[in-house]
């Protein structure tokens, strides 16, 4: 997330209301908030099918692991119990054990989303650097790529795993200051293969943000912050075709704030979209199931714990845990159900 989207969805859901406390939150810049004293915390289901409860359970807790922070962005859950987050204002990135217990992993300016690649490597987009980093377990890290035909990257995004072991990544202007001077003409959405090799996949994107793939590799999702819409592309051999749009996640008068941006896969398909007020879950078909209203804006999260059923979510100031009826697919883990050429 970048800095006019994270004012954006700041603003907004610091005006939003507590839906199952009543209670409204003070607008307040996001270094202002303070980081709740509470372990669990109220939220809602909003079941638009009845097929959600399949997904969710209406009396799932949700639990905060970790607070505290400046504003969260880009979880990642690891087998061995511990998460690693994106923190873009105190610009670190955090280890949190399994009790919530904090470290610093690394000082970055302003990172984002992360993954592991196919070798089990921590990788960033730094958007201060304007680059895709390898960060190596000792906290340095390696330049992947950081220009295209020797123009540099605007600021990368979020990024994934593909079927055909390549990394995937957008790449918007949504972290560019004043400073920073724009190089290229387009906000791009990029395959980066083996020695930092680039490929620019589609620049149709206003600001491209969050990017999966559907478990069996096929289908490659792409959502875009500024249109507010998530679209859907044939996967094949590390390139894209038939573009259509999947689905939109619109304002509603007096609703709650928010964006696209952070997005997942389950084992059987369904979409989960970081949105307005929360986690949007869409079944394969495009059809909104339900969406997981949070009291704080969802903007990234990912899949974790015993069998990938748990939700590890950034949220502002706290990372939340919400156990959920599903299995999450996580490419680096569990690998496509069909593998592309590399």
């Amino acid at each position: 997330m970048g800095n006019r989207k994270r004012m954006a969805v700041m603003a907004a859901v610091s005006a939003a209301v507590l839906m199952s406390a009543g209670l409204a939150l003070a607008a307040k810049p996001a270094t202002a908030a303070k980081p709740p004293a509470r372990k669990t915390w109220p939220f809602q289901v909003q079941a638009l099918r009845r097929s959600f409860d399949q997904r969710v359970s209406p009396h799932a807790q949700l639990h905060v692991l970790a607070t505290g922070f400046g504003f969260t962005e880009g979880p990642v859950w690891t087998p061995r119990g511990y998460v690693y987050v994106s923190d873009e204002l105190q610009n670190r990135i955090y280890r949190i054990s399994p009790s919530g217990q904090k470290s610093v992993f690394i000082a970055l300016g302003d990172p984002d989303g992360n993954t592991y690649n196919r070798r089990h490597q921590f990788v960033d987009c730094a958007s201060d650097l304007r680059a895709v980093l390898l960060v190596r377990p000792n906290g340095t890290y390696r330049i992947l790529a950081n220009r295209y035909h020797g123009r540099r990257l605007n600021t990368p995004n979020d990024i994934v795993l593909g079927p055909d072991g390549a990394l995937y990544f957008t790449d918007p202007t949504l972290d560019l200051t004043k400073s920073m001077k724009k190089e290229l003409p387009f906000q791009g959405v990029y395959r980066l293969g083996g020695h930092g090799r680039l490929r620019l996949l589609t620049k149709v994107f206003t600001q491209p943000n969050g990017v999966a793939f559907s478990p069996d590799g096929q289908r490659m999702y792409i959502n875009d912050t500024a249109q507010r819409n998530i679209r859907v592309y044939r996967f094949h051999a590390g390139r894209i075709s038939h573009g259509r749009i999947f689905g939109v996640e619109p304002l509603r008068p007096g609703g709650p704030g928010g964006v696209p941006d952070g997005m997942k896969v389950d084992r059987r398909g369904d979409v989960w979209v970081a949105g307005p007020g929360g986690i949007w879950v869409w079944n394969s078909a495009g059809q909104h199931l339900g969406t997981i209203q949070f009291p704080h804006g969802a903007t990234n999260f990912a899949w974790g714990g015993p069998g990938y059923s748990t939700l590890y979510v950034a949220a502002g100031h706290t990372v939340f845990t919400l156990r959920t009826k599903v299995h999450g697919f996580v490419p680096w883990v569990t690998g496509y159900a069909r593998r592309g050429r590399r």
